[in-house]
């Protein structure tokens, strides 16, 4: 962007009031996140749910003195306004000039899920063969789209974009500012589904985005999909890919076994080594080879791309550091839209003092110094009070930094240097590009390093997700149950995974579970299985859909619809009580439920019902009496709605004891985290959840010596002693101490000794060599197992894992 405020009011017939030669180069939405007031407009954008002209007065606090609105506030002194007649309308004919003006090559992602993965994954391949804009994060809405076309420049050549909606008519608008030359549809599921009357009409609005494409590259294992493509775009250039080998791109080979993949692309074979097969890595890795290969990239280099790729990392961390400060690591990746997201998240925090790390920009195809004094502009702007550069490059344009600068050519000379710990009561933004391995910093800087971590294997959770899913048909749809954050999990973490590996539906047990996903991100559709009667609104504001399991909650909750205004009718699932008597609609009621159900604005999305046993094979009859019970209630209900919902009653031990009543869909739970009450199928399972400890000494008790509170163990022998920094403020209970439960030490197990301690325990190494301080300790995993783990406890898995304290440190990995 590069405009004056007289030729944006000419392009968008706007009204100027104020001076009309102000150059604008950035437009922002967000109040609470400017990282930029230099040539930057602040817009008010208006929606029926808020209004952005409430934030102007911040705006302007924050330095901006250019403001885009519906209306003019004359109390504001020495502000140019541009007066627009709908806020979104603006920003979407502004874009639409800007994309329309720039003559690059464009490539348009929409789709499901895999769109963010796709861009970035075709970003890491494409900076270096031309300069290439992307959209930054997600935005890929009626307002993140056109906010991503307006970071287009003279220098681009190549734009990759994502395109997304969640309603009716959206891609109209769309499609109507973008029309890439690249069409590529990614992954079709579920989500935003529930505003669509059915897959069909979801596909009809997405495929709108290709209506002025040359190329249309799509997955063509949807037979939906492939069929629509063919008949609407015959006159385009179609590509499809996929595991069938009716696609254009397809692989060769098996790819379950442990060797290269073979991909045929048309007549053409292209062999790479692939570490991930799972679903969606193996199907974005096919649409990837296939824009690489339209864009004209040579087989042999399209190989070095894949093997370059690096792992999508779209978060920061906030960690509480030594000496009052806050640490915002970011040491993921870099390049100036990450930069700016980072900036942006900076300002979220209210600390006056701020420091920053920054590394050299390493893949950015440009000017070294055009690129070092945008920049410096954006640094400078934030007014931190030091600023840490690291790598040669950058080091160069200390003298453009305007704080207090030091350089460095690595990260070790700045760690040597004492100056970060030097820092107190500050914000320190670490900023920096994987190979300088500033996450040292992050280890040196953090208050808490606590060594006990809850370690959770995200590829065995898909492992035993893909298990469960061999034992069911094709069309069988899944929910992940993801309430009480995951099973203690992290549920923010794990939804993420599982959306992006095309999970049907996300189960929760409240709102707030269900709120919290929502505005991190997750689309998928969410079914909260209790909602309270407070919560109504916030189930509707936040497109969650709630099960309904009697008439007073089905009244309360359509009482909140038609206060809400929702015009459609909104999905809910009905719980039928088959047995558990728990909660649900009992056989009597179901005349009436239908009446009901059948005169308000509501669907049915499901019928469902929860077995209380299945995990028990002495409880076979009841469970099977259950199951009679839910065949013919929801046969009956379905009859009477004169439509047939979704029906789900299985849950992880009925997956896989009685397959033969799977319905529509299943719930999975403990299964995909590997436990299964049937030892043959546990086998199958991976092993998901690694509970971590070290040993913080060793001592040698002598005879007759006691050990811990109330000298509840006494040494017969000289005994070896180790104490592990783990105890029941962390989650494990007092009543496995006393040489009741067990540890694993260099993959034996070593008896808990003595009480267990707020905050620490003892155990005994005494028949365990090679035993050294420092050395981990497995509170659970293999040695003992979570099952064996619970055992001692005399609990359930799932009381375990809930029961782990916050204070323990989440870290996911792949494997």
């Amino acid at each position: 962007m590069n405009y004056t405020v007289n030729q944006i009011a000419e392009i968008t017939n706007a009204k100027i009031i104020g001076e009309k030669e102000l150059l604008i180069k950035n437009i922002a939405f967000d109040s609470r996140i400017i990282y930029s007031t230099k040539n930057t407009a602040f817009i008010a954008i208006n929606t029926h749910k808020n209004s952005g002209e409430k934030f102007i007065e911040a705006a302007i606090d924050r330095g901006i003195n250019i403001i885009i609105s519906e209306h003019h506030y004359p109390q504001f002194e020495n502000i140019t306004w541009i007066i627009v007649e709908n806020s979104v309308d603006f920003l979407q004919k502004l874009a639409k000039h800007h994309f329309e003006n720039s003559h690059l090559k464009s490539i348009g992602i929409t789709g499901s899920n895999g769109k963010t993965i796709l861009k970035e994954w075709l970003y890491q391949c494409l900076w270096n063969e031309l300069p290439t804009v992307k959209s930054p994060k997600s935005f890929n809405s009626q307002i993140g789209l056109p906010l991503s076309l307006l970071q287009i420049n003279n220098s681009h050549e190549l734009g990759i974009f994502e395109v997304g909606i969640s309603k009716p008519e959206e891609m109209d608008r769309l499609s109507a500012i973008f029309h890439p030359q690249i069409g590529l549809l990614a992954h079709i599921g579920t989500a935003h589904l529930a505003n669509f009357k059915s897959e069909e009409e979801l596909i009809d609005e997405k495929i709108k985005l290709f209506k002025d494409s040359e190329v249309v590259i799509y997955n063509g294992d949807n037979s939906v999909v492939d069929e629509k493509i063919k008949n609407l775009y015959s006159d385009k250039k179609l590509i499809s890919y996929g595991f069938k080998n009716n696609n254009k791109v397809f692989f060769k080979n098996n790819i379950s076994k442990n060797e290269d993949v073979v991909v045929q692309y048309f007549d053409e074979n292209i062999s790479f080594p692939v570490h991930q097969r799972d679903e969606a890595t193996l199907t974005n890795a096919l649409a990837l080879i296939t824009v690489l290969k339209e864009l004209g990239v040579e087989n042999k280099k399209i190989v070095e791309k894949i093997n370059a790729l690096k792992a999508v990392e779209m978060r920061l961390e906030a960690i509480e550091g030594i000496k009052s400060n806050i640490v915002i690591n970011d040491s993921f990746n870099l390049d100036l839209d990450s930069l700016k997201t980072a900036l942006q998240f900076l300002n979220e925090y209210n600390k006056p003092k701020k420091s920053l790390v920054l590394t050299d920009i390493v893949g950015v195809n440009s000017n070294s110094k055009e690129l070092y004094e945008e920049v410096s502009d954006l640094v400078n702007e934030q007014k931190f009070d030091s600023v840490f550069l690291i790598g040669n490059e950058i080091s160069n344009f200390s003298e453009l930094f305007k704080a207090k600068t030091f350089t460095f050519i690595n990260t070790q000379e700045l760690i040597e240097s004492k100056h970060l710990t030097e820092l107190e009561n500050q914000i320190i933004l670490l900023k920096g590009a994987r190979k300088f391995e500033i996450e040292r910093l992050k280890d040196i800087l953090e208050l808490r390093k606590h060594d006990t971590v809850l370690e959770i294997n995200l590829n065995a959770i898909l492992h035993n997700i893909n298990y469960h899913k061999s034992l069911l048909k094709p069309s069988t749809k899944m929910m992940a149950m993801v309430k009480a954050n995951s099973y203690g999990l992290g549920s923010y973490e794990i939804s993420e995974f599982l959306q992006h590996h095309h999970i049907d539906y996300l189960g929760v047990a409240f709102v707030d579970e269900g709120v919290e996903l929502r505005k991190k991100g997750i689309t998928v559709p969410i079914v909260v299985m209790n909602p309270e009667q407070h919560s109504y609104e916030t189930v509707i504001e936040y497109n969650l859909e709630p099960e309904i399991y009697s008439f007073r909650v089905l009244e309360l909750f359509y009482e909140a619809v038609q206060k809400s205004g929702y015009d459609k009718k909104y999905p809910i699932h009905i719980k039928l009580e088959t047995g558990m008597h728990r909660l649900g609609f009992k056989g009597f009621e179901l005349d009436q439920l239908s009446e009901t159900l059948n005169t308000i604005n509501v669907k049915v999305q499901s019928i469902f019902s929860h077995l209380s046993s299945s995990d028990i094979p002495e409880e076979k009859e009841f469970t099977l009496n259950q199951l009679e019970t839910f065949e013919k209630n929801s046969n009956y209900l379905i009859e009477k709605l004169g439509y047939t919902p979704i029906r789900h009653i299985l849950n992880s031990s009925g997956i896989t004891s009685y397959t033969d009543h799977q319905y529509d869909m299943v719930r999975i739970g403990i299964g995909m985290l590997g436990e299964s009450p049937n030892s043959e199928i546990q086998k199958q399972l991976r092993s998901v959840v690694s509970f971590k400890t070290v040993i913080s000494q060793i001592s040698l008790v002598e005879n007759g010596e006691s050990v811990g509170y109330s000298r509840r163990f006494k040494a017969d022998h000289n005994t070896k002693i180790a104490t592990i920094p783990v105890g029941y403020a962390d989650g494990i209970p007092r009543l496995i101490g006393n040489q009741v439960g067990n540890v694993g030490v260099n993959k034996t197990l070593a008896p808990i000794v003595g009480s267990i301690c707020m905050d620490m325990m003892m155990i005994n190494i005494d028949h365990i060599p090679n035993v050294k301080e420092g050395d981990t300790v497995t509170v659970f995993n293999a040695y003992p197992s979570l099952k064996e783990f619970a055992a001692y406890c005399k609990t359930i898995t799932y009381e375990v894992l809930t029961s782990i304290s916050p204070r323990v440190k989440r870290i996911y990995v792949k494997d």
